[in-house]
């Protein structure tokens, strides 16, 4: 049985067009005014909503390996471990 690859133009197309569009942000974000500011690579210039902040931090700590660790150490300590998970996201 043959392997299928980019052996169609629409699968070139698609990958030539995503090649383009992250050159494109690259340029583009490359050419911005406020580019060498500390402050606006780091803490976006401080325009950045809170929930955006709070999602990036909770998508960046929150994995899988998270949820199955959270499930050994739930299993092998009890539910005081996942209370203490909880009430650090409310803080």
């Amino acid at each position: 049985m043959a392997t299928k690859g980019l052996d169609h133009w629409g699968d070139i197309l698609v990958v030539v067009v995503y090649f383009c569009f992250i050159l494109g942000i690259g340029i583009w974000s490359l050419c911005r005014p406020n580019r060498g500011n500390v402050n606006s690579y780091f803490l976006a210039g401080r325009a950045m909503p809170w929930f955006a902040v709070g999602a990036s931090v909770f998508s960046s700590n929150i994995g899988s390996e998270h949820f199955v660790g959270l499930a050994g150490a739930g299993a092998s300590s009890g539910i005081v471990l996942v209370l203490y998970e909880w009430f650090v996201s409310l803080r």
